[in-house]
């Protein structure tokens, strides 16, 4: 039997993040302590792909797996992120709205200081998978079947001709995904997906449903190596899932409202 393996999810990397960004930003000086916490505790740090390439084929992961992820493209990923990265020569994946990068793409919905195209290429050519995460960052599950499809073509489109290569990853944003969703992530091409729920990932999960925890500005050094020791995980997230299943009940009760609006007309 596999054993479950800590996926991180970081955001920005920042001294100074706005107040879109402040709760899920951590400090340059934290990452700094968090990666070599990793390398002290004897982690190997690998990319999206490895994983669930590994878990379908049966293959060997080394000793301590864990994965270093991050959302949707923030600037800090380059400036503070990388050393720390490098400094260890430790495998990540850059998760990138494609809409959110600057550049000739550029819808301007960035929240904060974003990547741009040249910085994004320089993280590709250090051990950075670069995955996808839609083009304009929408909730996937609550939008057409026509916008979806946009949504994952578009971003892949654009990561392939940027860099080089088709990206064969992709995270949900917001951690919002269905059946439908995961239906169509694999058939735009996409061979794996990550989604939050704040929990080790597991092989059971699927290769389109992979569980991630959340590293927060608050997270300290001690929960940090709680998280990837798989140790009082649920007690750590348990605020956030009661949270979660409330609003997993609103969006639903909306979702059937409109449905039932649309049927009438």
């Amino acid at each position: 039997m596999t054993e479950p393996v800590p996926i991180l999810m970081y955001h920005s990397i920042a001294r100074s993040p706005n107040d879109a960004t402040r709760a899920l930003s951590v400090s340059p000086e934290a990452f700094a302590e968090q990666m070599a916490l990793l390398d002290d505790r004897g982690f190997t740090p690998v990319d999206t792909a490895r994983l669930a390439s590994s878990w379908r084929s049966g293959g060997r992961l080394p000793a301590r797996p864990v994965l270093i992820t991050f959302d949707d493209g923030y600037e800090g990923v380059h400036l503070h992120g990388l050393p720390a990265l490098a400094k260890y020569g430790f495998a990540s994946t850059l998760f990138v709205s494609t809409g959110w990068i600057r550049g000739a793409y550029d819808t301007g919905g960035g929240l904060d200081a974003m990547l741009d195209w040249d910085q994004v290429r320089r993280l590709a050519g250090e051990q950075v998978e670069i995955g996808g995460h839609s083009h304009t960052h929408p909730q996937l599950d609550r939008i057409a079947d026509d916008a979806l499809w946009f949504e994952l073509l578009r971003c892949k489109e654009i990561i392939a001709d940027e860099l080089g290569s088709r990206p064969v990853s992709f995270a949900y944003p917001y951690g919002y995904s269905s059946s439908r969703v995961r239906r169509t992530v694999r058939a735009a091409g996409f061979a794996q997906s990550l989604a939050v729920g704040n929990g080790l990932a597991r092989r059971r999960q699927g290769p389109y449903a992979l569980q991630r925890v959340t590293v927060r500005r608050t997270t300290g050094i001690e929960e940090f190596e709680r998280l990837v020791e798989g140790r009082a995980i649920a007690r750590t997230f348990a605020r956030d899932r009661a949270l979660t299943k409330g609003y997993a009940m609103v969006r639903r009760a909306r979702q059937v409202r409109r449905k039932a609006i649309r049927s009438r007309v």
